[in-house]
């Protein structure tokens, strides 16, 4: 078979122009799928038939099943080397079950000898060698924002569509061109604004709905509401309804469980989740709420009219103007943020054989899958069994200094691990093909190209944009070859070429410790591949740049470092948890225990002044703010929101029970509370409470209060609880000799 051009391995064999959307079309003797196509503005479709397929180790597992499959025997000595083909994709779920029963084994089993992916827009994709988008960018496309506002029952925390009176209050639409669109419950009763919300939505005819917490909260609501109100909910191109499935989302250690729902013809996108993936990288966010997304990429609305969560009703009824004007806020902020969190994932639909709404949410490993697979299929060889999960030891990361330092530079070794493995000319031992090291160099390829264009004079914002959205995306799936080694579900993972990598890149990087130092540049922190230090001091730019020169002069062939940060302080907490202050004032946060999301409101914001006052160079300061933060909360000045802590269940309130109750689980303040609401609540919900009480030592799952309950008139906050909380952060940081002392060791410490 003939290899294929670069441009096709990265992007697909079959250059289809235009494609926005695909859907699995049925039918009784053979399945086909709808292709929707965006060229010159105007949406075109048509359809191309589709045979099902799955890969298994031996035919005669299959013997006796109707309709017979065609066999076709793969490449290569892996071990699934037959490929069978349906006539509907009906025909292959009946197969599934054959195969359960022929084999003994389901699908979820690591040793099942048969594999296939269960979804049919993608095993067309593989199969036809298409991709998204391809000559489009992503404001070409037509996108509807959309943002619902509702009601609640007196003494409720949480807006609920099962209850009647909990109505939806306002629709606000917007397509980002300057269309906006507020359907008001105030002029229009519920019934007729879902019908115009669904006039709305088939007559502007998206290829995108977007909008924040869409999956978990706006979109189950308007199902809910709808079919109270017996309104179809008909917003798929062909007139269909939602169609929803439960799922599960990962982001590092967060865990997410969402109703995920799909709309005929058009990709949904939760910018909620798309936050939560852009965190796991930057690690910079205060918070994912729409509004917290907004104010970090600096495109909250200007003069923003702000309204509590739980006064959102009172001001539908008592001002009105303003209500509206929150909610117009709301789809302006919502417009703005998801062109700048889904640029990535924009820009790997065109790379990938995945449609849009599912690259947001697959992880990195199932996206280099699906490439190698896709080639695969293509040259027909047959496929390896993903090698059984063992440990190994990870990367290197270091800390040598803690406290405050000046003038502060950073280095990072340009995608570390996949140059290792380009400079070793190292791929998986059941890669055959050699697929997997043809990506990486490509890939790698064009990322360089890509950061060279949207650098180029002249050229215009909007392609800069593409450009660099591109060379983002090359980076993401670059460094996430290394970590696809190493995963156990990976059908080519290697864990012994994963671990030589790693001990090559921890010998580096110590390496490049030691060479610093002998520079005389002091090491304050070291993540992976990145290196925090101070260099030698008097250094003028251009004996500086000769400093950066000599550090690169010792590195090997095939590994380059840039500098790429400077700052003129930083505060070094505790290994991956730092603060680093920029030319303009700005202060970045990094790792959880400085963003400390586990503590109350009133903390985070004392940590980030503190912070702040000490990596400005005003210390001097911090005893005033100790004392005026004491008398906050002594007076009790502090709104409830400042003290109240929010959690988020990992468990439904009734299996943590379970769990208590079988001795498994001590009482925790979010569940106890959640349980004596009276609300059902689900694993993935928020629980916001407040500590009641006169001693700062009490148990706090006794005395905590659901926020909402707090009555302003009749204040009975733990006063003594807050205080001795302030106190022990307080002694923490040692605030009041906030510089850096010797340690025993004779490392500077903070502490």
């Amino acid at each position: 078979m003939k290899p294929l051009s670069r441009d096709e391995l990265v992007y697909g064999f079959t250059p289809e122009p235009g494609l926005v959307a695909l859907e699995h079309a049925p039918g009784d003797e053979a399945d086909a799928v709808t292709l929707f196509l965006r060229r010159d503005g105007q949406l075109t479709t048509r359809q191309e038939p589709f045979a099902p397929f799955l890969w298994l180790t031996q035919a005669r597992f299959l013997d006796g099943f109707e309709p017979a499959p065609i066999l076709t025997p793969l490449a290569g000595d892996n071990p699934y080397a037959i490929l069978a083909r349906f006539p509907t994709w009906a025909a292959l779920e009946r197969a599934l079950g054959h195969l359960r029963k022929s084999t003994g084994r389901t699908l979820s089993d690591p040793a099942a000898p048969y594999f296939v992916l269960r979804d049919p827009v993608q095993q067309f994709m593989l199969d036809t060698g298409r991709t998204s988008f391809r000559d489009l960018l992503l404001t070409d496309l037509n996108f509807l924002f959309l943002d619902i506002e509702t009601d609640c029952a007196p003494g409720r925390e949480f807006s609920n569509p099962d209850r009647e009176e909990d109505r939806i209050l306002a629709i606000a639409l917007a397509d980002g061109q300057g269309w906006q669109k507020i359907l008001d419950g105030r002029d229009l009763d519920e019934k007729t604004m879902l019908k115009e919300f669904v006039r709305l939505v088939r007559l502007r005819n998206p290829d995108v709905v977007a909008g924040h917490n869409l999956f978990k909260f706006d979109l189950p609501y308007l199902e809910t509401r709808a079919r109270r109100c017996r309104v179809p909910l008909t917003l798929g191109r062909d007139g269909s309804k939602p169609q929803t499935h439960a799922s599960r989302f990962n982001a590092a250690e967060r865990v997410v469980s969402y109703p995920r729902t799909h709309l005929q013809g058009r990709h949904v996108v939760d910018t909620y989740l798309l936050a939560l993936i852009y965190d796991v990288s930057h690690r910079a966010m205060e918070g994912h709420s729409l509004k917290a997304v907004a104010r970090h990429f600096g495109v909250a609305a200007p003069h923003r009219t702000h309204i509590d969560g739980r006064e959102i009703a009172h001001a539908f009824r008592h001002d009105h103007a303003a209500f509206v004007r929150y909610a117009a806020d709301d789809i302006r902020e919502t417009a703005a943020i998801t062109p700048i969190l889904l640029a990535a994932s924009y820009a790997q639909s065109q790379i990938l054989p995945i449609p849009l709404e599912t690259v947001c949410v697959r992880g990195n490993a199932g996206k280099i899958e699906a490439l190698l697979l896709r080639e695969y299929l293509r040259a027909r060889h047959s496929l390896p069994a993903p090698e059984p999960a063992r440990t190994f030891e990870g990367g290197y990361a270091d800390l040598f200094f803690e406290g405050l330092a000046r003038d502060v530079h950073h280095c990072d070794v340009r995608s570390l691990y996949p140059s290792l493995l380009l400079r070793e000319g190292r791929h998986p031992r059941h890669d055959s093909l050699g697929v997997f090291l043809q990506l990486l160099s490509h890939l790698r390829d064009f990322r360089i190209e890509a950061k060279t264009r949207a650098v180029e004079p002249g050229i215009a914002p909007a392609a800069a944009g593409r450009w660099h959205a591109l060379q983002t995306t090359f980076k993401i799936l670059i460094n996430s070859f290394y970590g696809y080694l190493g995963f156990p579900q990976a059908r080519f993972n290697d864990f012994d070429l994963a671990a030589t990598i790693t001990e090559q890149g921890r010998n580096l990087l110590r390496g490049m410790v030691d060479k610093l130092r002998a520079l005389g540049a002091m090491p304050i922190e070291i993540d992976t591949d990145g290196i925090y230090f101070t260099p030698p001091s008097g250094l003028d730019e251009n004996s500086l740049a000769a400093f950066q020169e000599k550090f690169r002069d010792h590195l090997p062939a095939g590994i380059e470092v840039e500098f790429d940060g400077r700052f003129p302080a930083m505060y070094s907490y505790k290994m991956k948890n730092y603060a680093l202050l920029e030319d303009d004032g700005t202060v970045i946060l990094k790792g959880a225990a400085l963003k400390s999301r586990g503590l109350e409101p009133f903390l985070r914001d004392f940590l980030r002044d503190w912070i702040t006052l000490t990596l400005q160079g005003h210390a001097e300061q911090i005893p005033a703010m100790i004392a005026r933060r004491r008398d906050e909360i002594l007076q009790r000045r502090l709104p409830v929101t400042a003290l109240a802590k929010t959690e988020m269940l990992s468990d439904a309130p009734s299996t943590y029970l379970k769990k208590r109750e079988a001795g498994g689980k001590s009482r925790q303040p979010a569940y106890e509370v959640a349980l004596a609401s009276g609300r059902l609540f689900q694993a993935g919900d928020a629980v916001s409470y407040y500590v009641t009480g006169d001693k700062k030592n009490v148990p706090v799952h006794a005395h905590a209060r659901p926020a909402s309950e707090f009555d302003p008139a009749a204040r009975d906050e733990n006063v003594p609880y807050y205080l001795a909380k302030l106190d022990a952060l307080v002694k923490k940081l040692d605030a009041h000799a906030p510089e850096a002392k010797e340690s025993d060791n004779g490392q500077p410490t903070l502490f």
